[in-house]
């Protein structure tokens, strides 16, 4: 089978099996890398291990998948897997979130960022969310363009309804739109945060996922059930939420206490 027919079989299994457009792009770059080096699967990862741990475990994921879903085979070399590194994530006290929205005069541009901590929600589903999204009566948000094409619902913020009445547009369609009527990108709401916290003062490194980090840790301070919170987050494994635990400072403040 030639390297394009090959690549073709990838690109197509990947897509029935609903991975993102960028985990498509990223598993056909590797392995049409690994398909032209000849090296077996353990040499080629071998060029990668001066990488970080990331890269070398989408090198091998991108490998096993075409290997098991294209060939129809699994690895035929046992190669240990670097494990993931834990990293926590960076978040905003609620005096920074305050701050990074009263700098943002732009009503547009302070409902994205209201809607990514409010909401908790991901980029790439402020780019998709639409007026039929929310139930003004009940105060929700049913997503149904969240990661893996599952349906969610949250709660619609009060802070969002308020400037979502104010926002003079037809309630139909996407809720947010460029000037040429076209979906933002994400490159775009990227942009609108770092503006907002850069006129905001803050020394922090912000992005849209920060908010996301920040709206999952201030409602576990609050005292939150963490299975709430993974149900709010999308989160298909409770072990994926469970990493706010080590920064929500709840308990770090009763242990000062007690000194």
């Amino acid at each position: 089978m030639e390297i394009k027919n090959q690549l073709e079989s990838l690109k197509k299994e990947l897509k029935f099996r609903k991975y993102s457009k960028e985990t498509v792009t990223k598993y056909l770059f590797y392995v049409e890398k690994f398909l032209k080096s000849g090296k077996t699967a353990k040499e080629f990862l071998g060029n990668y291990v001066p990488k970080s741990r990331n890269t070398i475990r989408s090198v091998y994921f991108a490998i096993n998948f075409y290997q098991k879903n294209v060939l129809g085979k699994n690895f035929q070399e046992k190669i240990p897997l670097a494990k993931k590194k834990t990293i926590l994530p960076s978040v905003l006290n609620k005096s920074e979130i305050s701050n990074l929205i009263n700098n943002i005069n732009n009503l547009q541009h302070k409902l994205i960022v209201q809607f990514l901590y409010y909401g908790g929600l991901r980029l790439s589903e402020v780019r998709n969310i639409k007026w039929e999204n929310l139930d003004f009566e009940r105060k929700t948000i049913q997503l149904k363009i969240a990661k893996g094409e599952h349906q969610r619902l949250i709660f619609l913020h009060n802070e969002i309804i308020k400037n979502l009445n104010e926002f003079k547009m037809p309630r139909r369609g996407l809720i947010f739109e460029s000037n040429r009527g076209k979906k933002y990108s994400k490159e775009t709401i990227q942009q609108i945060v770092k503006n907002g916290a850069k006129k905001a003062g803050l020394e922090k490194r912000v992005t849209p996922h920060t908010l996301r980090h920040s709206f999952a840790t201030h409602l576990l301070e609050n005292g939150a059930d963490i299975r709430h919170i993974q149900k709010l987050l999308g989160h298909a494994n409770l072990q994926t939420t469970q990493i706010y635990t080590h920064v929500a400072n709840k308990d770090i403040k009763n242990l000062a206490n007690l000194i």
